[in-house]
């Protein structure tokens, strides 16, 4: 079984949360590990966060999909996007580079460190778009536990 949901949000910090507690709150129905609930909401609040603060006008999207033992995540905005000359390891890595107590990038660093991989990319003329994936554990009493 598989199953998706997306929302379209204002940029407004209000949306933050309400995107975090329906990804928390679909993966606890669904009988997804506390743990890798609490790391993927975590990872979304903070590319959401980001859409709030550096998106141009306009909405942000959410869109998320559990399908088997994977969840993918993608965070769409229409701002600027990511500085093109910005090397990758930079975008990556902003803390090692910045120092631990930096706050300029640090939301960046707590995505990669908590997902199993992580895509920041552009989108031409449209904005950014941050993609999450996470393989899910499931608890015994799971509704769509993967056999």
């Amino acid at each position: 079984m598989s199953i998706w949901w997306s929302l379209h949000l204002r940029r407004e910090a209000a949306s933050v949360p309400l995107a975090r507690r329906l990804l928390l709150g679909t993966m606890q129905t669904a009988g997804v590990d506390p743990e890798i609930c609490y790391d993927l909401s975590v990872a979304v609040s903070e590319a959401c966060a980001n859409a709030v603060e550096h998106a141009g006008e306009g909405d942000y999207s959410v869109t998320a999909r559990i399908d088997g033992d994977r969840c993918r995540i993608e965070v769409a905005d229409s701002g600027p996007g990511f500085a093109p000359d910005r090397p990758r390891h930079q975008l990556a890595r902003p803390l090692a580079l910045k120092g631990r107590h930096a706050e300029d990038g640090r939301g960046l660093f707590l995505i990669e460190a908590l997902v199993d991989h992580v895509h920041f990319h552009n989108r031409p003329g449209r904005g950014a778009v941050v993609t999450i994936d996470k393989i899910l554990k499931w608890r015994d009493d799971s509704l769509l536990k993967v056999s």
